[in-house]
């Protein structure tokens, strides 16, 4: 049961034709449909224009509707089906204009055309009981009834849309179009299955169904309506209940029968009409049940049901009290599932332990036509979801939601929710798109990984988090090549955004430093980032970290030659101590010569006195420094990295988990990062009471 509507959804597409109008990439090209008698390519004379405005803008809705409002009241048939085409692959929850298509094709008399439409509608939105309705219809008013062909095709698609949306909340209308016509085909016994299983679901109008039942019985004999099976065990119950009542009867007023008397025989496979009134007594008992279990899941629902104020798509946002509607309903039916599997997981092992107790015990009661609780299974649930997709197909929320409840039940599934969200509803939401790349990253499929990275860093050129993704995907697939290629394209096409430009060239850098262990190379990008930004100071920080890394015999000179490039450039003062601070640490830890030593120490004394501040000042700036660059490469607190909101094209937030490791150095408009090794809790251990106090009687006072 867990992959019902998934299978109907496969079954009712195989029911399309080689051109399936549901493909993103056929709706989006017009130039495919065949040109037809009716026009050509003679077109209306503000088609084009109105045409232009809708491509220029595609997610403008209001564009699209007056488009096709021109071209209904042009009736011109070829423009008109252009512009559906167009518009339904990018709105193609709009039942609503499926319908017209499909009768724009009836009315110029394509009734197969007119089919495909509609069975191509419903591939996108299954759940539409008016879709399904208005496809039904189609199909009476144009098959050949004659045909013994026809009433099979009709019956099965009248069962791929009760599995499809007779779970809808609203899905009386469609329960009632397939009892109707299984009575007008004469099959009272397929009429009774279909009220049946619809007694079973909670619905709007659940009451009519048993009101329905009621009637439809009462105009039926038993032996026509019901199945052979409750039929004869429902007769054989009645009789025996009509021997034992009689024969109390009989017994109460003291009389006996002579020998060989017995009740009058009625016609050989016929009822008496006192008997069939039983039957119907009894059959009524047992849907009693039934119906008052369905009614109390009616009731459980209704207050949620109430609370959905727009069941349809629109592109208009839904209120904040919308949303926590669909947010209560769906946790709650979660729940609800989790609890009746849960309960009846422990009915099964009690009823499994009674029989190995009591052989004689069964587990269901002889004469019970079937289970009659209406147990909240995957299907219910899922159907629910789907309903919420279509109000809330706007929003990222509820298909990651959806996804998070799919898990790791089916990976097709899952992937058809992603290509539907990001193909189709939210082409520029970058969250989404990165989950679906970590997600086929994840399951294996690298090139399907890249892809949706590369068509999102196409059309959203500049996010920055994009791009990092891509060159963490090939890291992580072994091509570092490929990885720094693709931050070093990001650093030259940067150059005319100095923000951008600094934190690509620091990616790119650490990149190298890390990785591909070429520090020369990281150095020369600094450095020509430094040439664009000569006043950003996480430039110069992360050259001194390059600088620091190299060889310490060969690095000393590097170390002194990049402070003092920082001392001159237009940094703020904290900075130039701070830096002066490290080239001092360095050359204390790693120099020869107590004169080397001592030379810097003047010049760092010297210039806290020209900066005109002071030590413990100098100390604050490091360590506020330090709180800014926290985490060697942002993995410290896992957020997103971001580049000052002065640029407009920067990230703005970051995908859920799981996160691609980053430097989280951009935020606040902070670059790469040093270590948490620099902060004074590290040294306060050892007794230190503050790393760069150095005039504590080693050093001379200056």
């Amino acid at each position: 049961m867990t992959a019902r509507f998934s299978d109907a959804r496969a079954r009712f597409a195989m029911m399309a034709d080689e051109e399936d109008m549901s493909s993103n990439e056929d709706l989006g090209e017009p130039s495919a449909l065949p040109d037809t008698e009716d026009g050509g390519n003679d077109l209306p004379a503000d088609f084009e224009s109105l045409w232009n405005a809708a491509h220029d803008n595609p997610r403008d809705f209001t564009s699209w509707t007056d488009l096709l409002q021109y071209c209904e009241q042009e009736s011109h048939i070829a423009a008109s089906r252009r512009a559906l085409v167009a518009f339904l692959s990018r709105f193609p929850l709009c039942y609503g204009y499926w319908k017209k298509f499909a009768d724009l094709e009836r009315r110029a008399g394509n009734n197969d055309k007119a089919g495909e439409v509609c069975v191509q509608g419903l591939q996108s939105i299954p759940l539409s009981v008016d879709l399904w309705i208005h496809y039904i219809n189609l199909l009476l008013g144009t098959l050949d009834m004659n045909l013994p062909e026809s009433p099979k095709r009709i019956r099965s698609v009248f069962e791929d849309a009760v599995v499809a949306a007779g779970l809808d909340f609203h899905s009386d209308r469609l329960w009632d179009l397939y009892f109707e016509w299984e009575k007008e085909q004469g099959n009272l016994r397929n009429a009774t299955a279909v009220l049946d299983r619809v007694l079973k679901v909670p619905t709007q109008r659940y009451n009519t169904h048993y009101e329905k039942f009621k009637v439809h019985l009462h105009k039926c004999e038993p032996k026509e309506a019901l199945s052979l099976e409750e039929y004869e065990e429902v007769r054989a119950f009645c009789r025996e209940s009509q021997k034992v009542e009689r024969a109390e009867q009989a017994k109460e007023k003291g009389e006996e029968r002579p020998p060989g008397e017995e009740d009058p025989a009625t016609p050989e496979g016929t009822d008496s009409e006192e008997l069939m009134q039983r039957m119907r007594e009894q059959v009524l008992i047992r849907r009693d049940k039934i119906y008052q279990e369905n009614e109390n899941e009616v009731r459980k629902r209704w207050n949620f049901e109430d609370a959905i104020k727009r069941p349809y798509f629109h592109v208009k946002p839904l209120d904040q009290t919308q949303l926590r509607a669909w947010n209560s309903y769906l946790d709650w039916e979660v729940a609800q599932l989790k609890k009746d599997t849960k309960d009846h997981d422990k009915d099964s092992n009690k009823a499994d332990t009674d029989v190995k107790e009591d052989p004689e015990v069964t587990a269901e009661p002889p004469g019970a036509i079937e289970e009659t609780n209406i147990f909240h299974d995957d299907h219910r649930v899922r159907v629910l979801f789907e309903r919420c997709l279509i109000t809330c197909a706007l929003y990222e929320e509820f298909w990651t939601r959806y996804i998070q409840y799919l898990g790791t039940s089916s990976v097709d599934e899952v992937r058809a929710v992603y290509k539907r969200a990001c193909d189709i509803h939210l082409p520029s939401t970058p969250n989404i798109h990165m989950q679906r790349a970590t997600f086929e990253e994840r399951h294996g499929d690298l090139a399907e990984a890249r892809r949706v990275l590369e068509a999102l860093d196409k059309n959203m050129p500049g996010l920055a988090v994009v791009r990092l993704r891509r060159a963490a995907l090939e890291r992580r697939a072994g091509q570092l090549e490929q990885s720094v290629a693709l931050l070093q394209e990001a650093v030259t096409q940067s150059k005319e955004k100095p923000t951008l430009h600094a934190f690509y060239s620091i990616k790119l850098a650490r990149l190298l430093l890390k990785l591909v262990r070429n520090p020369s190379r990281a150095r020369s990008v600094l450095q020509d980032a430094l040439e664009i930004s000569p006043d950003n100071d996480k430039l110069h920080l992360n050259l001194l970290e390059v600088e620091l890394s190299s060889e310490t015999w060969s690095s000393a000179e590097a170390v002194q030659q990049c402070v003092t490039r920082a001392l001159e450039a237009p940094l703020a003062p904290h900075i130039k101590i701070l830096l002066s601070q490290r080239g001092l640490q360095f050359v204390e830890e790693y120099s020869n010569s107590i004169q080397s030593v001592l030379s810097v120490y003047e010049a760092h004394q010297k210039l806290i006195k020209e900066l005109g501040g002071t030590k413990r000042e100098a100390e604050s700036g490091d360590k506020n420094q330090e709180k800014l660059s926290k985490g060697d490469d942002g993995s410290a607190n896992g957020e997103s990295a971001q580049v000052p909101a002065a640029d407009p094209q920067v990230p703005i937030t970051m995908p859920p988990p799981p996160p691609v490791s980053m430097d989280v150095s951009a935020q606040s408009g902070g670059y790469g990062g040093y270590g948490s090794w620099y902060q004074q809790p590290q040294y306060s251990s050892y007794g230190y009471q503050n790393t760069w106090n150095y005039n504590q009687g080693y050093y001379p006072p200056s």
